[in-house]
């Protein structure tokens, strides 16, 4: 079997994709084409996480969970793939599955091959094995009957086992890939892309599509021509400067959130909110910003940071504030053929305090209803700078920059009290199936009302449960 094919390693078996008259899911693909069973699907819009497999992008040891659900397959062709049937078998099962046994972790059985494979991508990643680091592992899992106690003590006994690949196998990746009525561009750096650009006409970019994979199949009935994102170097890289992050438009969440761990901490919580892991590690921060949706949780967070982001096309270069990204209701500035290439992130000034929040219907890996970022600093209890954005209040990601104006040189505890009793004059936010226009504004003078107490307590964040 030749590896200029369209080849997938599955369990470490070459797997040759053909016959496939349309665009169908890794999912689908496996269960339908494959029979391989265990892989299950449950909402298939990735929040259950029955459907999570691990993938490493060439058969090496750098894997990672995704949802198979929210994966084209033309996406992972030249990927390797690991599912529940690779981990072990009856006679010889992996001992996650022994532990899942013994602590009586599973019940019906339906989601257990998700937690399994969530349990077995933190076994294998560099982190402590603790509670918090298991719950966010398997937060994108969920079970109906066993509950997630025994869960959690299956996966803390075997915390010192890895799982055991037989060899490292590695696939060429074609740079292009035909399945049924779509193909699939995949250049491998800029120039490549620049040269597709120019020859490829009416495409559309696919980065990690964890928002555009759930409409696809509904909104495109003709051949479509999808340029992936994912593969190309200079959309990748993460550098570390003094005083700013600089990082590639397809740098995933997951990757996003560990390059600012050290260097601005106050963010760990949100973006983790932001996702299941698998579905951080499919998401990307630039594909984030271009769905330009008023409830995205980055945008708020670039605005009061100053961000510039670096745009490229046909045309090459050029550089924009993120002030001026947005333009309305699901729209930006970018043209056809224009990516987010790269964005910077200033370092906060070690004066100033940061503060990012979200209200949701559920607490993880829920869409916000508002979101809230700050970027103040305080001196004998005066605000000296201040930058607030905010999610959810209008048809953009809306910077309170009047409002700021109005606060600045102030006492904070008068500040905010100000900005309390005033709201309704800063944002008039819409009612929808999130909630209400009335709800909104009461919930968003809450976030002011966490940020006062933060501020008198001297604290870096508040849980709300403390509010």
């Amino acid at each position: 079997m030749a590896d200029s094919e369209n080849i997938i390693l599955i369990n470490e078996r070459k797997v040759e994709v053909k016959n496939i008259q349309h665009d169908i899911t890794l999912l689908d693909w496996l269960r339908n084409y494959n029979k391989i069973t265990g892989t299950k699907e449950g909402c298939a819009e990735g929040d259950c996480g029955a459907c999570s497999v691990i993938i490493a992008d060439d058969g090496s040891d750098s894997s990672r969970p995704i949802n198979s659900c929210l994966v084209r397959l033309g996406q992972v062709i030249g990927s390797s793939v690991t599912t529940i049937e690779g981990l072990g078998c009856d006679k010889n099962p992996h001992p996650l599955q022994i532990a899942f046994t013994k602590e009586h972790a599973s019940q019906c059985g339906f989601c257990t091959p998700g937690f399994i494979m969530s349990g077995i991508s933190l076994l294998n990643s560099n982190k402590k094995i603790t509670d918090d680091t298991i719950n966010d592992a398997i937060s994108g899992n969920l079970c109906r009957c066993t509950g997630y106690s025994p869960i959690i003590k299956a996966i803390k006994s075997v915390a010192n086992d890895r799982i055991s690949k037989n060899d490292n196998q590695t696939i060429n990746k074609n740079k292009k890939n035909k399945l049924g009525n779509v193909t699939y561009f995949k250049p491998s750096n800029l120039k490549e892309l620049k040269n597709y650009l120019n020859d490829v006409k009416d495409f559309q970019f696919l980065a990690g599509g964890t928002d555009l994979n759930l409409y696809r199949p509904i909104i495109n009935q003709k051949e479509d021509n999808i340029i992936c994102l994912d593969s190309i170097k200079e959309l990748n890289h993460i550098k570390h400067h003094k005083e700013k992050i600089e990082l590639g438009g397809a740098v995933t969440i997951e990757n996003f959130l560990e390059a600012i761990k050290s260097k601005m901490p106050q963010l760990i919580e949100i973006l983790q909110r932001f996702g299941s892991p698998q579905i951080r590690n499919q998401g990307t921060i630039g594909g984030n910003l271009c769905t330009s949706s008023p409830i995205g949780d980055i945008a708020p967070i670039l605005l009061v940071l100053n961000s510039d982001l670096k745009i490229f096309g046909r045309n090459g270069f050029k550089k924009i504030n993120i002030k001026k990204f947005f333009k309305g209701y699901r729209k930006n500035i970018l043209k056809k053929d224009e990516i987010i290439s790269s964005l910077e992130l200033p370092i906060a000034n070690k004066k100033n305090k940061i503060f990012s929040w979200k209200l949701s219907k559920r607490y993880d890996q829920d869409i916000s209803t508002i979101s809230l970022a700050i970027n103040i600093q305080i001196q004998d209890n005066i605000i000296k700078e201040l930058y607030m954005a905010a999610g959810g209040v209008a048809e953009t990601p809306k910077l309170l920059d009047k409002l700021c104006k109005k606060m600045v040189e102030k006492n904070f505890d008068d500040s905010i009290e100000f900005a309390i009793h005033n709201l309704d004059k800063f944002i008039q936010p819409i009612s929808d199936l999130r909630g209400s226009s009335h709800y909104r504004l009461e919930a968003m003078k809450g976030l002011f009302r966490r940020l006062q107490i933060c501020l008198r307590q001297d604290k870096e964040s508040l849980s709300i449960m403390e509010v």
